[in-house]
């Protein structure tokens, strides 16, 4: 199969997992991978680590993403809830309640596909930017149209990364216990600080995990959380750090988590002097030049106090999104055991 571009954005990987390769770094998610992952299944203590999915509890700090909402299911005219079956077969003992839900896909604990986010750029030569993901895929189909009318992918959507299955080694960065819970940008220098003191080795194929205390202030906090809070509360990578960037590609790593709403610090816009670019680097390189699945506002608390607690760092993870073609991201329902 012919590769879809005759130029790749500077610093991408398209084209080396394959000329229609929609799995990135998933790749590294082998068999054998999983197998030496599951070796740090001690104890076989298991942590959930998804967010409640009713947090955050309001849109404050993204009104265009709103807490999911149960909607009725219709039998016979009224809701199917707490419902006697004998009103439709009489003489039978059963009682039946069925929902529906409104769920907006990145509202909480979450997975960015790479359909999440695309760049412009000029991958087919003719000296015009174009709208283009991951690898040269398009969302759109020859037409110009979506999947499913104004919307849905027909490339890159999230049912590539659930039919993979993730499952792998996790290795937990500890943010909040070296940085506290201040707004901070965490650049390289402090996450070499951070490898090193804690004796952290990351290696091929491993799943990243960031614990902020991001998500804690969402949990503390309700109702009343700040439109603000990505900026005044917690660390976080800074994206504009070049040395960062370079060091997310070069570790190995196969996939990026964070408990905090984007992974990465969100500065309000690009550095002064820059006129064009990426107001989320680390977004940019890892769902549109390197096929590194992002996941957010996962619930890390309880786990990362236990391994630190047990001088340990890496841990087994199974977090499959939903298989729902063409979606751009999912709920994400990770487990991870000890």
């Amino acid at each position: 199969m012919p590769q879809k571009w005759k130029n790749r954005p500077p610093g991408s990987n398209w084209g080396e997992f394959g000329p229609d390769d929609q799995l990135g770094r998933l790749n590294y998610l082998t068999e054998d991978n999983t197998v030496q992952a599951a070796r740090e299944i001690t104890t076989g203590k298991r942590f959930c680590l998804s967010l409640p999915l009713n947090v955050p509890a309001t849109d404050a700090t993204n009104p265009r993403r709103k807490p999911p909402l149960l909607k009725p299911v219709v039998r016979g005219g009224k809701t199917a809830f707490n419902m006697r079956i004998d009103a439709f077969d009489p003489g039978s003992t059963q009682v039946v309640s069925d929902d529906a839900v409104l769920l907006y896909n990145q509202h909480s604990s979450q997975w960015d596909s790479f359909a999440h986010m695309g760049g412009l750029f000029d991958a087919d030569g003719d000296g015009v930017e174009e709208i283009i993901q991951y690898n040269g895929h398009k969302l759109v189909n020859e037409a110009g149209e979506p999947r499913y009318g104004e919307l849905g992918a027909w490339n890159l959507g999230i049912e590539h990364m659930a039919q993979h299955c993730v499952q792998g080694r996790g290795v937990m960065l500890n943010m909040k216990k070296h940085y506290g819970e201040e707004s901070r940008p965490v650049s390289y220098d402090d996450v070499m600080y951070m490898l090193d003191a804690d004796g952290i080795e990351i290696e091929k194929g491993d799943i990243v995990c960031c614990y902020t205390g991001y998500a804690d202030k969402l949990i503390e906090l309700g109702s009343d959380v700040p439109p603000d809070l990505p900026r005044t509360h917690c660390p976080a990578f800074d994206g504009f750090d070049q040395k960062l960037l370079q060091w997310i590609d070069g570790c190995g790593m196969a996939v990026l988590v964070s408990d905090n709403r984007a992974v990465e610090y969100e500065h309000g816009g690009r550095p002064e002097g820059m006129e064009k670019g990426p107001g989320l680097p680390i977004h940019e390189l890892c769902l549109f030049k390197l096929g590194i699945h992002l996941g957010e506002m996962w619930y890390f608390t309880e786990i990362a106090e236990w391994l630190a607690a047990n001088n340990r760092y890496r841990f087994f993870i199974t977090a499959p999104p939903l298989f729902l073609p063409g979606a751009v991201g999912s709920p994400a329902n990770p487990v991870g055991t000890v």
